[in-house]
């Protein structure tokens, strides 16, 4: 039996070699990162709009530039010479510090997202990537769990009743769903033996972690559509209940800075999954083919914002096809469904990677293991799912019972409307009769 050392299960070290760069190409990576992200969003706005037109059967953006291509210019513009303006009674440090503080976390995440390996520039050897170290991945939570304060901060600065409900559910959400994004992301790290991100893209050589770990994979998908506020999952700006949520009381430039910095947390977490479950800048078996020549100077690069795009328009797509879901849905899918799951998967993993580095088991007897483990589990929500029905049932035939009792209106001491389904009681007016008026003759002779 294999008695390898537990020093093997640690975190591996950064893989990507950094001994090379100086300060002047750190500063151009962060500009060209900047650059990157401001011109993505530009687009993202174009390919948005112009693609949940299509899905809705409209033209969309066709004015500005041909195809509509300068409409997010034309946005920026009207937003820069946009009167700017704040109701009185907000607390003006804060107020304006808010969304200042969301678009410099959302900046930050790309900081450690490698784009590509080593290249050569002269005698010089460095990484397609800014910064890297042996817990860039929890750096990334960090910064996206800092974002948040901008929006609780703004809520709780614009002196209003809606902007602060807005900022309160965009806490509860961040921290619902954070946690079984952590989950997720735990379960990388388990396999991957490190918490560093170049480390992560190397260790997914040839197969994506996308597929070893799908139920993961699905788990940060419907974790980040959560933690930026998207359709389904848009209740902090909410407009058919709270206008804009936290950016009710937002205008010109201030209200921009959060329109930006929920688009660049849109290519957060698209960078994030491409990363952490689509191999990265990696292609399957990109290391053979062809000499390895796809993965050396710019083609990394080009895969990697593919797989980006893609994931990107995966949302659009949602937003273009679901519609938004009650608060209360939303908060009890996260808690009773997503992580129980989420936990449960993880343990699973952590105990298979523990079996199968100490050699416990033949592979054989690990699958069946696993496919019996998997049946327990899938039995057990299959009954916990009858008996919420059932539950669910019950209560629905209590609420129409009590429905059809008869309604008092004026029980409580003042009037109050009928529930749906309630029938208030036959009006007093209803049994009075107007005693019939009989016309004279003269008046109907004169007819």
């Amino acid at each position: 039996m294999n008695t390898l050392p537990i020093s093997a299960l640690l975190p591996a070290q950064v893989v990507a070699d950094f001994s090379d760069d100086t300060w002047w190409i750190t500063i151009i990576k962060a500009l060209l990162i900047v650059v990157f992200l401001i011109v993505s969003v530009i687009m993202a706005l174009w390919v948005e709009r112009r693609g949940l037109a299509r899905m809705q059967t409209r033209p969309g953006p066709n004015v500005h530039g041909p195809w509509g291509l300068l409409q997010a210019i034309a946005d920026a513009v009207k937003l820069l010479t946009k009167e700017d303006f704040w109701k009185a009674g907000v607390d003006k440090v804060t107020y304006l510090l808010a969304p200042l503080l969301a678009a410099f976390t959302a900046f930050m995440v790309y900081a450690v997202i490698p784009f590509g390996p080593n290249v050569k520039i002269g005698p010089i050897s460095t990484p397609l990537q800014l910064a890297d170290s042996e817990v860039a991945v929890l750096y990334i939570l960090a910064i996206t769990s800092l974002g948040v304060y901008g929006i609780i901060l703004a809520g709780w600065s614009s002196n209003g009743t809606l902007p602060l409900l807005g900022s309160t559910r965009s806490a509860a959400q961040m921290i619902s769903y954070e946690l079984s994004m952590g989950l997720a992301l735990l379960t990388v790290f388990v396999v991957s033996g490190s918490m560093s991100t170049s480390a992560i893209v190397e260790a997914q050589s040839p197969f994506w972690w996308g597929l070893a770990l799908f139920p993961s994979f699905v788990i940060y998908a419907i974790s980040m559509t959560g933690e930026v506020n998207r359709l389904p999952f848009d209740l902090p700006e909410c407009e058919g209940e709270i206008v804009a949520g936290h950016m009710t009381e937002y205008s010109s430039m201030k209200f921009a800075w959060f329109f930006l910095a929920e688009y660049i947390n849109m290519f957060n977490v698209s960078g994030v999954a491409v990363t952490m479950f689509l191999g990265g800048w990696r292609i399957p078996y990109g290391d053979t083919l062809l000499g390895g020549a796809l993965h050396h100077g710019i083609f990394p690069v080009i895969w990697f914002v593919i797989k980006v795009w893609v994931v990107m328009f995966c949302l659009i797509w949602v937003r273009g096809t679901l519609v938004r879901v009650r608060y209360d849905q939303f908060m009890k899918f996260g808690w009773r469904r997503l992580m129980p799951i989420a936990f449960v998967w993880f343990t699973l993993v952590a105990v298979m990677r523990v079996v199968t580095h100490y050699d416990l088991v033949t592979t054989p007897q690990l699958w069946l293991g696993i496919a019996v483990v998997m049946l327990v589990i899938l039995g057990l929500i299959w009954v916990w799912g009858a008996r919420s029905d059932r539950r669910a049932a019950e209560e629905q035939a209590r609420r129409e019972a009590e429905l059809r009792k008869p309604f008092d209106a004026f029980a409580g001491g003042y009037p109050v409307p009928p529930m749906p389904g309630q029938q208030l009681p036959p009006s007093p007016r209803a049994a009075y009769k107007p005693e019939e008026v009989t016309v004279g003759a003269e008046e109907g002779e004169a007819k």
